[in-house]
């Protein structure tokens, strides 16, 4: 099977367009990256982990997100290939880059491929419990968002489980944070910002009716529940349900490289 045979088309977003429309766009279209462009020439993709590091950024706390370009955020994490590009190839090389593959002809992007459409595609054997992270970045709901923030970014995670007393209460995700981000930019005053962030905690924020699988769930199951509610990871409980692992779009990826 071929690349052209899975790609799907990629919703567009010129590069000098303000980050508050990027953010409007990403929410009316259920989307988590944007392809930036300018004259018809691509110059890489928006997405949540470059908005919630954009949006976070001390040295333009003070500035809105309407008058922040999407150049300032644009991700060079994408690999280029032709359309005739063998799929087995694709996932090659989607596992080393850890971003999304472009298909281009003479230039011009035809469509493009995320770990979706082979999640989509291709059918899982075996459980959660065998390719999940055992060890998942935890954080807990007293705890702020420009911790979650960090450790999002230092970790290269999209989103961690809050826990409480040993217990699952809630996730936080990247999207969470950039919505976030940009509420607080466009609600307080400049003078009173860096005071405030820090009083801007995880749980004030974060989801607290958390979609999770079971280590015994079988894997297919697992990815049809992200599938359906188009989130990128799914906490895992043990049968007494404390937390045992995370189970995120790139383990899926690699057990299909694999």
């Amino acid at each position: 099977m071929q690349v052209k045979d899975i790609m799907v088309q990629p919703y567009r977003i010129d590069k000098s367009d303000t980050i508050s429309h990027a953010l409007d766009l990403m929410e009316k279209k259920d989307t988590k990256r944007l392809l930036v462009v300018h004259d018809d020439q691509i110059l890489g993709v928006l997405t949540m982990r470059s908005l919630t590091e954009q949006l976070g950024t001390r040295k333009k706390l003070s500035k809105p997100a309407s008058s922040l370009h999407v150049a300032t955020a644009v991700s060079d994490n994408f690999v280029k290939v032709l359309p005739d590009t063998d799929t087995r190839d694709v996932l090659t090389l989607m596992k080393k880059s850890g971003g999304v593959i472009i298909v281009t002809d003479n230039g011009k992007a035809l469509g493009w491929v995320t770990p979706q459409e082979f999640m989509e595609r291709n059918h899982f054997t075996g459980f959660v419990g065998e390719v999940m992270e055992k060890n998942p970045i935890v954080i807990s709901s007293s705890d702020r968002v420009s911790h979650a923030r960090r450790l999002i970014l230092d970790k290269n995670v999209g989103r961690l489980p809050v826990i409480e007393s040993g217990k699952l209460v809630g996730i936080i995700a990247e999207d969470d944070i950039a919505f976030a981000m940009r509420s607080f930019r466009d609600l307080v005053a400049d003078n009173q910002q860096d005071s405030r962030i820090k009083n801007l905690l995880v749980g004030d924020i974060m989801t607290r009716s958390v979609i999770s699988v079971y280590t015994n769930t079988p894997l297919e199951e697992a990815v049809r529940t992200m599938l359906e509610h188009d989130v990128g990871g799914v906490p895992v409980l043990t049968l007494d349900d404390e937390l045992a692992g995370f189970l995120a779009r790139r383990n899926i990826i690699n057990t299909l490289q694999e």
